[in-house]
Parts: C-alpha cells; structure tokens; sequence
C-alpha cells in the first residue's frame, strides 16, 4: 500500500485510528503502545522515518538544526499524506488522530497545513515550524493539542507560542500545555495528552 515500514496494531470497530509519529532518532515503537493505552481500543498505525541523519531516522532532511530542506520536506510531506490517506479510505475511519513528537510532530504538523481534512484530532508534542505557514481555512474546527518546554534548546518557546497563534487564527480547537523544561516530554504533558485524546 505503501513505502513505509510501520506498525500496526487493529483496532475495535468503531474505534478512532490513531497514527503515531517519533521523534529524530526513535523508529515507530516509540509511542505505538502508548497510544494503544491512551486510546482504549485503537486501530493504530505507526510509520517509520525513511530519512537516515547519521543513522538517526527522521520523516525530512534538515540542512542544521532548525533550518529544513523545505524541498524535501514538501515531498515527504506529500508522500505522507498519501499514506495517511490510503489506511484511512482502508479502515473507514471517522476520527483519526494524529500524535507525533519533535520531528513527528513537524511531520504531522506538514501534512495537516497541506492536508487538513486528514486528521480530525492533532497532539503535537514539542512541534517547530520555522517557516510562517500559508492561511489554512481547513484547520477551522480541527482539535489540536500543542504541548512545548518553557526552555527547550530545540523548539524555542517563542515559536510555539506563533503557531499556537497561528492555528487559532485558522479556527482550530487548540489546547496548550506547558512545562517549565526542555525538550523532553513532562508528566504534565503525558496527563494533558491523555485528557486530550479522551475527551
């Protein structure tokens, strides 16, 4: 179906399915069981990155930290989408989620800008989107979680804050959480992750 290797756990019907994204050098089961117990019940499906950055997989090619190769970005974000979109007319999902951290969450971010009718629910866990994104009228309504560190190295917290702003202007549903670290992943945003996917 497609090009990716991923994960795959099915899912009770009825059930949301639930795509999971890892960061920079994780592979999909970095949250492939965790969303299993953050969804009950989920079909889930977690892709791997097919972009090897010193034998760390990603989902782009970056030129350094922060800059991206927005060349390739656009043709891994389309080939994405195409993958999210096939397992989707497969299941016949109604409400599909998309969870990515870092790099994932960049990924998940990409395609929803390009593609926003493919996810009706986004966690993005420490997303950075260095570029100013085109208005998105499609995001209108779309529940969008965006949990960052006060004092993360690597998402600076100024640039969360422009996309949270960013994606309200286009009427989506945000939900921010915060956390006075870096670029790690807090107990206080595994708690707002899961009472955001459970409502």
């Amino acid at each position: 179906m497609t090009d990716y290797t991923y994960a795959e756990t099915e899912g009770r019907a009825g059930t949301p399915l639930v795509f999971t994204f890892h960061g920079t050098g994780a592979d999909e089961t970095q949250f492939h069981a965790a969303a299993s117990e953050l969804v009950p019940g989920a079909h889930v499906i977690s892709p791997r990155g097919d972009v090897s950055e010193m034998g760390a997989l990603r989902f782009f090619r970056r030129r350094a930290e922060g800059i991206y190769d927005m060349d390739d970005l656009g043709v891994r974000r389309d080939a994405m989408a195409r993958f999210v979109e096939a397992h989707r007319t497969r299941l016949g999902a109604r409400r599909v989620i998309a969870l990515g951290y870092s790099n994932g969450a960049n990924i998940a971010a990409a395609v929803a800008l390009e593609r926003p009718g493919l996810f009706t629910d986004l966690a993005l866990l420490h997303p950075l989107i260095p570029w100013e994104p085109a208005p998105q009228p499609g995001l209108s309504g779309r529940r969008i979680l965006v949990s960052a560190g006060e004092r993360d190295p690597i998402c600076p917290a100024p640039l969360s804050r422009s996309l949270v702003v960013y994606l309200a202007q286009q009427g989506a549903d945000v939900t921010e959480a915060w956390h006075p670290g870096g670029h790690e992943i807090a107990p206080s945003e595994v708690e707002a992750l899961r009472g955001f996917l459970g409502s």
